[in-house]
């Protein structure tokens, strides 16, 4: 049930980010306006909140491991709402990194 809840809290930390990022973009660079641009700022604070909300209490260790998620993620939401095709080397590098996450995260370790 850890592993599921901590996957999730992932999910959720690279849907707050990855969009807040996008509504920012899309405020500045699309010239969409201060809402667009406040939407990203609130739901980039949401994402620092649900970090902190991963049952490791190791900071460096979940930001690191959200690395690999949020470049994934970020694959993904381009092509979902950008039009984006990433190539092989996109996706052979965003599943070297997830496999990293699992390695980070999830990997029996002897001390905690």
């Amino acid at each position: 049930m850890t592993v599921l809840r901590s996957v999730l809290l992932f999910v959720l930390a690279a849907l707050a980010e990855i969009g807040g990022a996008w509504l920012i973009w899309q405020g500045v660079r699309e010239q969409r306006g201060m809402v667009w641009i406040g939407a990203g700022v609130v739901a980039l604070g949401l994402y620092g909140f649900v970090a902190t909300l991963q049952p490791d209490a190791n900071f460096g260790r979940i930001l690191a491991a959200y690395g690999g998620v949020f470049v994934a993620g970020s694959l993904l939401w381009a092509m979902a709402l950008d039009g984006f095709r990433p190539d092989r080397w996109d996706v052979v590098g965003a599943l070297v990194c997830l496999a990293g996450v699992g390695i980070i995260m999830y990997a029996p370790r002897v001390n905690g």
